[in-house]
């Protein structure tokens, strides 16, 4: 009972730290849904109208939520964790854990999967340059055997 009582209060608390988020929690994610399984919701940070060659946006997941195997086949990705916990893994890798304050970085045309831990929210400031060629969900098998 005790360990149930410690998950739900620590849900709770990642939920409240992702959702008042100094850069804002952000719309839901409709443009790219089809491409997460879970919800997702996606905040710009920097206008299109700026006219340079990398996007930046706070995106956030509800638990569970993760987006399917993708790699920035003529750029990069910079993911900085900015609230509750989640995952990252490069295919051929082992997954990383993300927790608030993490960094990790995704080279170019490096196929890779981003999202959040099966009992938390989670969410990160991407910085993204160059095309997204988007591939499979990632299985979900091997998602539920991580160790949240």
């Amino acid at each position: 009972m005790e360990n149930t009582t410690q998950e739900s209060d620590n849900l709770m608390k990642f939920e409240k730290e992702v959702k008042e988020n100094v850069f804002g929690f952000g719309e839901a994610n409709e443009a790219y849904a089809q491409y997460f399984t879970g919800a997702s919701f996606l905040r710009g940070l920097v206008s299109p109208e700026e006219n340079i060659d990398w996007g930046m946006a706070q995106v956030s997941f509800e638990p569970g939520c993760i987006n399917h195997w993708h790699a920035h086949t003529t750029g990069y990705q910079v993911l900085l964790c900015t609230g509750g916990e989640g995952w990252v893994q490069e295919e051929g890798k082992e997954p990383v854990r993300m927790r608030p304050g993490d960094v990790y970085v995704v080279r170019r045309g490096v196929k890779h999967w981003h999202g959040a831990g099966k009992n938390s929210w989670f969410s990160h400031i991407a910085i993204t340059s160059g095309a997204t060629e988007w591939y499979e969900p990632v299985d979900e098998q091997a998602y539920a055997e991580l160790d949240d």
